[in-house]
């Protein structure tokens, strides 16, 4: 029986001398859009470099379509688009010749496809690699990953740099895909904007660590930004907070259980108030990488 998930990773662990993944976990079901969200550095590359097998992990499981990468690596390849921050391409070589090198690899590449991919993002198949901006390179990236029919689409940054046009072209193309259920798509970006956007769920890892995962809008629904004046702050309120901030006039934070923070509140300082917000989720993911500051 087919696995109802498109990407299942479990307990990664990956050691360098600088860095390290630490238990690493999430999953995606088939057809939906999980945005992968984290500051630059925070371990997206490298944890995608582990999906792709192009780094092994130290411990932990990764599967793919339910199945194991060491069991088929070049069948789950093939069922696996790819598109980075930075392609790699023979630069002295034109567009069209460059799909059909680029198609020999997959099984099901469609040079008919990958003509009228190119088409639709105006790149021209006969110039050099080279004569193509940064935006159009990201385009035939797009076009050479999607010619062949990926069921899982692994997004590393693609619209990072990019200006607001072709990023919303591009943030189009990728919901017109979710229409098709048999494609999955995993969105590494730290602009959380595109997320709010387009994603269903999101992963959000920071120093190497899943802070959290879920539904775009259980995450949203479950965490509320409060805000009181400092006279009612207190070492027990704090740490019900996450995110703290404070400034010259009051002091703001999340909170996963507000009837807990509003019972504690009330009970400390009876009478006082305090305002709740519904948070945005860069707000959220701003607060939950941050530590203690001040609101200047």
């Amino acid at each position: 029986m087919a696995s109802e998930y498109a990407l299942e990773v479990e307990g990664l662990n990956k050691h360098f001398d600088r860095f390290q993944l630490k238990d690493v976990t999430f999953r995606i079901p088939r057809g939906y859009i999980m945005g992968f969200v984290g500051r630059n550095g925070a371990g997206k590359t490298t944890t995608i470099k582990c999906i792709l097998d192009l780094i092994k992990g130290d411990s932990g499981q990764i599967r793919v379509f339910g199945e194991d990468y060491a069991r088929d690596p070049i069948g789950i390849r093939d069922r696996i688009g790819y598109v980075s921050e930075e392609a790699h391409f023979y630069e002295e070589m034109t567009v069209a010749w460059t799909g059909k090198f680029v198609g020999k690899f997959y099984s099901r590449f469609d040079d008919g496809d990958f003509t009228q991919w190119l088409r639709r993002f105006q790149v021209d198949p006969a110039k050099k690699v080279k004569e193509l901006s940064r935006g159009m390179k990201v385009k035939l990236s797009l076009a050479l990953a999607l010619s062949h029919h990926p069921e899982l689409l692994l997004l590393d940054e693609p619209t990072s740099g990019l200006d607001p046009v072709v990023r919303s072209e591009l943030l189009e193309v990728f919901l017109e895909l979710l229409q098709d259920e048999n494609c999955t798509i995993f969105f590494s970006s730290h602009i959380s904007s595109d997320m709010e956007k387009i994603a269903d769920y999101i992963t959000l890892i920071d120093n190497g660590q899943v802070l959290l995962s879920d539904e775009k809008h259980k995450l949203l629904d479950e965490w509320t930004i409060v805000k009181a004046d400092n006279r009612f702050r207190s070492p027990e309120l704090d740490a019900l907070l996450t995110g703290v901030k404070a400034g010259e006039f009051g002091y703001s934070g999340i909170v996963k259980d507000v009837s807990d923070f509003r019972r504690r509140f009330a009970a400390r300082y009876p009478g006082a108030d305090y305002k709740t917000d519904r948070l945005t989720l860069d707000e959220l993911l701003l607060r939950m990488t941050r530590e203690e500051g001040v609101v200047c």
